[in-house]
């Protein structure tokens, strides 16, 4: 008996061993990130980053989790496994070595499935044949460097046309104190969605004699749907009960923008595309020439292809510049030396006999440090969202394929290695000084407000030239303050977009001479 116990031991002892052995193996094999505190049976990590208050913004609330547990952990949003990234060193390692891995979409959101025409809107298809094409297409035909020059005087004359119409306002409603006020997120609003609506389908939604009332209607419905997270997304076995009625809402504004955009197309066809010249040609005519059904490898018919890259352009041309440009003026009203700065410059270089034309923004060095000191603290889309399509090794942990990633903009973006001590102050001048060398589409991901690797945001140079030419003007034409001089409220909005929650009520002057206004 006394053998036997022994024997019995030796083998306890070995097998134990040799399991500990083998998990050891296997638990370096499938070394994965840490998770984030907090989670709930089942709905995972939801109620932490699902508010509408400002610590429950996804991306700040993500950004406080990254505070405790590193630049990368994991959270398990309802029943998917989601890794979460805020540094420039793990960007610069998915978006480069791991960049066609980490190329796709999440699969199955309901906002994605029911309002891109089945996944054919570029930035919602997933990453293969057909969003290759697409990408492709839109890079050579769309928003190549020709035909942005060709179609630049769509945004010139919008921009003249909308601060003629301020001015015009102005004269007409001044007060007392010879200032006017006015709303500035409305007025950008629909000066970006002419520019951008004009460059694709040749047509003016604000300010034209041609009613497009519906057109407004349905596109603010999309905007507003395409951004929202039902909990489907999270919990598909919910997706039956279609809570908020969300689904059935997203169904229906399908229908009506395939209704509006079908019409557009007809208006095409029957005006003779192909006898325009190029300067005369829209996006819409370009498509109409050059898009076939057996192109994006057959998956879509020829005016499925077309509906949804418009769609896709007029959705990420319009709402994100003047979402930026919005920022872009609350941060000027509450540093006004940064505002006084930006003004002597473009007095300096330009004067007040004439206005602000395109030529002019390369020498306007202070204004496009403005602009990038803006898309670093308030990124258009603070979360990128993308899926692992293959097993990867991120930061020297293993992610299994299937697994959803965030990277966070945001918090990325204020990082203190990269932006020093003073990380969450407005200071442009970082761009021309100890940040000179870096651009929003750095090498080393610093600053990546477009996003990064083959899903880079392709309207990127288009949307800077947008952002300059637009703020240049109205800075050079106004002056502008709060009533009362009070500091603009900076709450951001939950959404999609990184949004302000509030109006920008300001107080405008013209600070040219009238004759400049005609």
């Amino acid at each position: 008996m006394e053998f036997n116990h022994a024997i019995f031991t030796g083998l306890v002892l070995f097998l134990s061993y040799y399991i500990y052995i083998l998990l050891s193996k296997g638990t370096k094999k499938t070394k994965l990130p840490p998770e984030a505190g907090g989670a709930w049976p089942l709905i995972g990590h939801l109620p932490l980053i699902s508010g509408s208050s400002s610590t429950t913004l996804p991306h700040i609330a993500l950004g406080a989790m990254a505070d405790k547990y590193g630049p990368i952990f994991t959270i398990r949003v309802g029943v998917h496994q989601t890794l979460v990234v805020s540094s420039g060193e793990l960007a610069k390692e998915l978006f480069t070595a791991n960049d066609a891995a980490v190329s796709s979409r999440p699969r199955e959101l309901v906002a994605a499935k029911h309002l891109s025409f089945n996944y054919a809107m570029f930035g919602f298809s997933p990453y293969g044949p057909y969003w290759r094409w697409a990408r492709k297409f839109i890079s050579m035909e769309l928003l190549s460097s020709r035909r942005l020059e060709l179609l630049s005087h769509v945004r010139v004359s919008e921009t003249v046309q909308s601060v003629n119409e301020l001015y015009r306002i102005w004269n007409e409603k001044k007060d007392s104190s010879g200032r006017v006020a006015m709303e500035m997120k409305q007025w950008l609003g629909d000066l970006n969605l002419n520019v951008i609506m004009r460059m694709v389908s040749g047509k003016r939604l604000y300010g034209s004699a041609t009613d497009g009332k519906e057109a407004k209607e349905v596109l603010r419905e999309f905007f507003h749907l395409s951004g929202l997270f039902v909990a489907a997304d999270a919990l598909p076995f919910l997706g039956w009960l279609d809570l908020g009625g969300y689904e059935k809402k997203m169904k229906e504004v399908a229908v009506k923008l395939n209704h509006v955009i079908g019409g557009w197309l007809d208006e095409h066809r029957r005006m003779e595309y192909p006898e325009k010249n190029d300067v005369k040609r829209d996006f819409m005519d370009v498509m109409l020439s050059a898009v076939k059904d057996t192109d994006g490898e057959g998956q879509y018919d020829g005016d499925t292809i077309i509906k949804a890259l418009c769609l896709t352009l007029i959705g990420g041309g319009s709402d994100s510049t003047s979402i930026a440009l919005v920022w872009a003026l609350s941060l000027l009203l509450n540093n006004r030396h940064v505002l006084t700065k930006a003004q002597e410059e473009l007095d300096n270089q330009i004067g007040k006999e004439r206005r602000v034309n395109e030529s002019d923004i390369i020498n306007l060095v202070y204004l496009q440090a403005i602009v990038k000191e803006t898309l670093r603290l308030y990124p258009v889309i603070p979360l990128t969202a993308r899926e692992f399509d293959e097993d990867c090794e991120i930061g020297g942990y293993n992610i299994p394929k299937g697994t959803r990633l965030m990277v966070n903009l945001w918090k990325l973006h204020r990082d203190p290695r990269t932006w020093s001590d003073d990380v969450l102050e407005f200071r442009p001048d970082r761009f021309l000084t100890t940040q000179k060398d870096l651009d929003v589409k750095s090498q080393n991901f610093e600053i990546i407000p477009f996003g990064g690797g083959r899903r880079i945001c392709p309207a990127m140079n288009f949307g800077l030239e947008m952002l300059q030419l637009v703020l240049a003007n109205f800075l050079h034409a106004f002056e502008f303050s709060t009533p009362n001089d009070e500091l603009v409220d900076m709450t951001e909005s939950a959404g999609l977009t990184n949004s302000k929650a509030t109006p920008l009520n300001v107080l405008v002057s013209p600070r040219l001479s009238p004759s400049l206004f005609s």
